[in-house]
């Protein structure tokens, strides 16, 4: 019943929504915050206190029979992309709801309080930024973040104001240097690994760090009837050859890397390209694995320009490190799995989550959950409904599952 109840939220959720026919829930908009009033009282109804913090981000605080005790924090986010499926990020923090409404029909309390977080802003659809709600938790945040501003020139320091949050008091939602026991997230998995397998559930082993890099090769344009072959300085021959080399380096080293952007100029039909710009993406949940593969990918383009005589430039527009889920955590993820008679599965994740950024302020662990063909950021995201119903047996046995540190 209670998957079914998860599942049923899910479909309400969707319905908050500032675009008709899709999903689409921005940071200190009116979708969020009437998101965040649906949420706090499911968590009131599971036997939680309830809260938003100065950041935007909703809580619920179920308490734990040493008052003095650490506090597991359990959640994931509640924005979403535009265009998104339903489950990226809701399913998790509805499952932490269920699996403390579990605990408290039962009466069961624990050494340690359970809060559960819907964070604000995970995705950055609205200002560009992300992370901003457990980044705020994390005790991470950046006041300069305030100048930001979204595609209708509204700054974030006036969203705060207009959502009712002072936007000078964003940095007192931190919970770094509290006594958290650790951070738990429970996540679709976003990709195909556990279709493969045949397998519901996974637990994580580490968060892949990520570097993007924009990279300009400049060539001369030129007639495409009357340059020859010999004589042409095609930025886009170059780029091509740039692409089949990320994609070759990457399957040698292990890592995962992409060219998601490419564009030709002048870009036309009988001109030849004199200047390309292309984007790089590239990840590992080992930081030096990732960095060297990308050495060597920067290394071969450059020989394959000056094959080509076209000069190049790069400059990297995002960095962030591995972050290794902690072992404590992943052996009570194990263990939970055992509990529930399924297959102890460990995977990385390739995607970013909260829990990279909750990771300087306490432990953390996650699981995944298979969602059909890997699909996510889109309509079609979808789970099982018996697959939910063992995440949530999974998931409460993790929680049961976690050892109070001394």
């Amino acid at each position: 019943m209670s998957a079914e109840r998860l599942l049923q939220r899910c479909d309400l959720l969707a319905a908050i929504s500032a675009t008709e026919g899709s999903i689409c829930r921005t940071y200190l908009t009116d979708e969020h915050r009437r998101c965040n009033q649906q949420v706090m009282q499911w968590m009131h109804e599971a036997g939680m206190e309830v809260r938003t913090d100065a950041a935007g981000n909703c809580w619920g605080h179920y308490a734990g029979s040493d008052a003095d005790g650490q506090t597991l924090v359990l959640g994931s986010h509640l924005d979403t992309v535009p265009g998104a499926g339903r489950y990226d990020g809701i399913l998790g923090v509805l499952a932490a709801i269920e699996v403390v409404s579990r605990f408290h029909h039962r009466g069961k309390r624990f050494p340690f309080s359970i809060d559960v977080v819907g964070f604000a802003d995970e995705e950055g659809s609205r200002f560009g930024a992300t992370l901003l709600g457990s980044r705020a938790v994390a005790g991470q945040w950046d006041p300069g973040l305030l100048e930001l501003r979204d595609a209708n020139g509204v700054s974030m320091a006036e969203a705060f104001t207009a959502f009712g949050l002072d936007p000078t008091m964003v940095a007192s939602a931190s919970r770094a240097g509290e006594s958290l026991l650790g951070y738990w997230e429970l996540h679709i998995e976003q990709g195909p690994v556990l279709e493969e397998r045949d397998l519901a559930l996974g637990v994580v082993t580490a968060i892949a760090g990520a570097r993007r890099l924009q990279f300009i090769l400049q060539g001369r344009a030129g007639h495409a009837g009357t340059v020859p072959m010999t004589m042409r300085q095609d930025a886009l021959l170059a780029a091509a050859g740039a692409v089949q080399l990320v994609d070759t380096v990457a399957r040698r080293c292990g890592v995962v890397a992409t060219v998601g952007k490419l564009e030709a100029q002048p870009g036309s039909v009988n001109v030849i390209p004199g200047r390309c710009e292309f984007t790089l993406d590239i990840r590992s949940g080992e930081d030096p694995l990732r960095d060297r593969a990308l050495a060597e990918i920067i290394e071969g383009i450059e020989s394959l320009c000056d094959r080509s005589q076209v000069t190049m430039g790069y400059r990297e527009i995002h960095s962030a490190p591995a972050v290794a889920c902690a072992p404590r955590l992943r052996d009570a993820g194990s263990r939970a799995l055992v509990r529930c008679e399924q297959q102890d599965f460990s995977l990385p994740s390739g995607a970013g989550h909260d829990a990279m950024v909750m990771a300087p302020a306490t432990d953390v662990g996650m699981l995944f959950l298979r969602c059909a063909g890997g699909v996510s950021h889109h309509p079609d995201e979808s789970v099982a409904a018996a697959d939910v119903a063992l995440a949530l047996d999974v998931f409460e046995a993790a929680v049961e599952e976690t050892q109070v540190r001394g």
